[in-house]
């Protein structure tokens, strides 16, 4: 690591040593285009390069025109679950930024901002100020009107001082971030940053810190990597061999499609943009039809538009992988917020009974490992898969372990091998097997593959007998799947007052609080489920330990006082102590509202006592 205190730094004093600490919440807000996000992912990219810990959070407005957004990245040496509750740095570009997120500084934490735009209240002394005039220092660094558009990088540079970064390695980022650029780009980035580094003003000397050591490659002997759930989607999928796929651009979808329409041929494979989705859906499964498992996704509005060729997929026991990245609906609702309202639509959005799977991960990681589970799934089943992730995880940027790319890497050629002349591909006693287009079936009596309903060669029948089988046929195979999967990820006391339930991006927050739940004498446990439908065994009797069933879950409360998947476990369960937290403002939970949720249930005034008493950061004490 650099040190703070040479004579790089002008003005520092030389007594001046960093304080340690183990984590830190760093909250940017301005404007969208400022390049708030180009600052965040900076941080993140080097935390994972760092074998530091690191998880991000973003707001970004829906309009084309911009307006205000945050970034908000926590990093540090320890386990980080979620991007924190309340900020230790707050970084205020705008009065207005200053104005709308100072409630969301901790105590005790640190202002950092553009005294070229912000007005603080000065008597408000419950944090530590430091004020640089960030417009007007960055365009006299680089030189010139109209230059402030590199204050981003400025900032970046004091951050990187205050935080003792590692500035060869951020350096190495910045260089790689704008290498395709002119030169004079990459000149500009780096004389912005080299000025928001060397800074020498007000009590900034005050102010070092550095994470604690930590010894990775010990503790799992692999080398980190650092991206969005988007890309890790896309990354699980093609080592799941997936290498065609379908789909029309939407918010927050639409970067796996364009990943997918550079990356695909590269393995032989081919992406296309279709007119619209149902095109789309309809390409994806004619990809799918000559055994090559295929790929088509969108968000809820573009769903609802694939819904009656997805029941062709289930009549016709296609596989097939589907990709649904959640926003704030119904309609085009809230296009840059999250939700996890589309629980529903995925399991029963469609007509008829039509059983197929849903899957839903709980952080960037899982999203690769989801990807493969979707493949295998998609193929032994012989059935579309669901995978729901959210807005909240296809931008949030986090590092973990470099998967062991040369084991999870499947061989998608088709077998296209002759059919023996008993080939069926519905037998009602076995599971459906596709003979790709190309294979030769030796008795001569070649299937068809339809909407209608079929025999077991797939030719149209209107039989009520043979119809019931066939319902029959595609109900079972999903409820053996669900008999084999393993049971859900489980932490905590083995029985108690309380277990949190949570599913996808909810799983940080609620493990978390469970945490701050036991901190206070509450027993309590957290489980998670990232298998939706059909769901994993015995959750019955670890429902039965406790006293309230919490499930948290960014979705209304419907009619009923019931999210989503509370609804759907009393249905399944028939179990009264299952109850809703849910919330639907677009944003993801805090940790104090999963605990302040739990509360309310338990009726507990010691829980409430304990909202917002988690231990600060080293930063905010």
């Amino acid at each position: 690591m650099v040190s703070l205190n040479t004579s790089e730094t002008p003005g520092a004093a030389a007594s001046a040593a960093p304080r340690s600490l183990n984590d830190v919440v760093i909250r940017l807000a301005g404007n969208s285009q400022d390049g708030i996000q180009t600052i965040g992912g900076f941080l993140a990219r080097l935390a994972g390069r760092s074998d530091h810990e690191v998880m991000t959070y973003m707001t970004i407005p829906s309009t084309i025109s911009g307006g205000p957004s945050i970034f908000q990245v926590r990093m540090g040496t320890g386990d980080i679950l979620s991007a924190g509750d309340r900020a230790d740095m707050l970084v205020a570009f705008y009065q207005h930024s200053y104005e709308a997120h100072i409630g969301s500084l901790r105590p005790g934490g640190v202002l950092l901002y553009d005294t070229d735009h912000v007005k603080p209240n000065t008597e408000d002394k419950t944090f530590s100020c430091i004020a640089v005039p960030i417009t007007s220092a960055t365009v006299e660094s680089v030189g010139g009107a109209g230059k402030d558009k590199g204050k981003n990088i400025f900032v970046l540079g004091l951050i990187a001082r205050i935080f003792d970064l590692d500035i060869a390695k951020l350096t190495a980022l910045v260089k790689e971030r704008f290498g395709g650029k002119s030169e004079d780009v990459v000149r500009n980035a780096m004389l912005a940053f080299d000025a928001g580094y060397a800074w020498p003003q007000n009590n900034l000397r005050d102010l070092f810190y550095r994470f604690e050591a930590i010894d990775r490659a010990s503790i799992s002997g692999r080398p980190q990597v650092t991206m969005d759930g988007n890309m890790a989607l896309t990354y699980g999928l093609l080592a799941g061999g997936v290498r065609h796929g379908a789909g029309y651009p939407i918010t927050p979808w639409s970067s796996i499609m364009e990943m997918l329409r550079s990356e695909l041929p590269k393995y032989g494979g081919l992406f296309v943009q279709c007119e619209d989705e149902i095109a789309a859906v309809s390409t994806a499964l004619g990809f799918s039809y000559t055994g090559r498992l295929a790929v088509t996704g969108s968000s809820g509005p573009g769903l609802s538009l694939k819904m009656e060729a997805l029941g062709w997929a289930v009549m016709a026991e296609m596989p097939l992988i589907v990709i649904n990245v959640q926003r704030g609906g119904p309609s085009t609702g809230l296009p840059t917020a999250v939700e996890q309202s589309d629980l529903m639509q995925a399991i029963y959005g469609s007509h008829g009974d039509a059983p197929r799977v849903v899957l839903a991960p709980k952080n960037v990681e899982d999203c690769f490992y989801i990807g493969i589970e979707a493949t295998r799934i998609a193929r032994e089943y012989s059935t579309p898969v669901f995978i729901l992730t959210d807005q909240s995880l296809s931008s949030r940027i986090e590092a973990f372990d470099e998967p062991d790319l040369a084991s999870l890497m499947v061989d998608p050629q088709p077998d296209v091998s002759p059919r023996g002349a008993e080939f069926k591909p519905y037998p009602l006693d076995r599971m459906t097997r596709h003979a790709p287009a190309g294979a030769r079936i030796e008795s001569g009596k070649y299937p068809t593959v339809t909407g209608l309903e079929h025999d077991e060669l797939g030719h149209p029948t209107g039989s009520p007998v043979l119809h019931m089988k066939m319902n029959e046929k595609r109900r079972e195979k999903i409820k053996a799947l669900g008999a084999s999967l393993p049971d859900p990820e489980f932490s905590g006391d083995s029985a108690g007052e309380v277990l949190v339930v949570t599913w996808g991006s909810s799983w940080g927050p609620g493990r978390e609080a469970l945490c701050r739940i036991r901190e206070v004498g509450v027993k309590g446990a957290h489980l998670h489920l990232r298998h939706i439908h059909p769901l994993p065994p015995r959750l019955e009797e670890t429902f039965a330990r406790f006293h309230k069933v919490v499930v948290v879950e960014l979705n209304d409360e419907g009619l009923y006082g019931f999210g989503q998947l509370a609804t759907l476990l009393r249905a399944r369960y028939a179990n009264p102590a299952i109850v809703s937290v849910t919330k639907t403002d677009g944003l993801t939970f805090k940790v104090s509202e999963v605990v302040a949720g739990v509360a309310r249930h338990l009726e507990s005034q010691v829980l409430d006592a304990s909202l917002g008493a988690a231990p600060h950061s080293a930063l905010a004490r």
